[in-house]
């Protein structure tokens, strides 16, 4: 796992395209490294009341273009593999700070595609760490980027064990878990709406427009909502 980068970004805000990152962490091997940055945008009182950064904690921070930990970070993932949960909105602030990420592994989806039988309610890291009984010092905080990193690292071990039951080589098994990052999940249940913990193979058949009407409301949001358009895409046969 020589080659594993754990990383967590905090940000302005949630917005693809817009927000920036602002307190960012990462482990390689043994080492965790975690900074703030000023960013080129106010933090949002949304995004402060989830993360408790506030602009005035980053008034004299340096920007993250040109940092030592953004030189770092270009090196390491450049023949390295990305560990992010939720990885592609990780991926996002980062290539909106230059840095390409030619390989990840996102435990979201990895997650998401273990469970068969839908058994975990949500899919976010801090439910998952409880859920799962992760074993955590309990002044890991969440929402901030170390504490982040320090869960996500825990979740993907856990993870690895269990597709490892599958590919038993970790080396084959770490490529499963790429391969499994790169495509969007398939649902097969709602966890929401009208009809929750219901099959959506069943919805199709008695509710056909309740489908269609929701596949329009997530395209209004496409950047963050790419898993269940394809879900509902796949189900109403518009998948190219």
């Amino acid at each position: 796992m020589d080659k594993l980068i754990f990383l967590d970004t905090e940000t302005t805000g949630n917005e693809i395209g817009k927000d920036r990152l602002c307190q960012v962490c990462y482990q390689y091997g043994a080492d965790i490294k975690t900074e703030y940055f000023k960013p080129p945008l106010p933090v949002s009182v949304k995004s402060t009341s989830i993360t408790h950064i506030t602009n005035k904690m980053l008034a004299d921070k340096p920007s993250f273009e040109g940092s030592e930990m953004q030189k770092e970070i270009k090196k390491l993932l450049k023949d390295g593999i990305l560990v992010a949960h939720n990885a592609k909105f990780d991926i996002t602030m980062l290539e909106a700070e230059g840095i390409e990420v030619p390989k990840f592994i996102c435990t979201l989806r990895v997650a998401r595609y273990l469970d068969k039988e839908n058994k975990i309610p949500e899919y976010n890291l801090q439910f998952l760490r409880y859920f799962l009984d992760l074993d955590m010092p309990v002044h890991t905080h969440a929402h901030d980027a170390e504490g982040d990193v320090k869960v996500l690292r825990a979740l993907f071990l856990r993870l690895l064990d269990k597709v490892k039951e599958e590919k038993k080589d970790e080396k084959e098994a770490i490529e499963k878990m790429i391969e499994i990052s790169k495509n969007p999940t398939l649902f097969n249940k709602f966890s929401f709406g009208k009809h929750k913990d219901e099959k959506i193979a069943d919805v199709i058949r008695i509710d056909k427009k309740y489908l269609e009407w929701l596949l329009n409301e997530k395209m209004k949001n496409e950047a963050s909502d790419e898993d269940w358009i394809y879900t509902l895409k796949n189900y109403l046969g518009k998948l190219v």
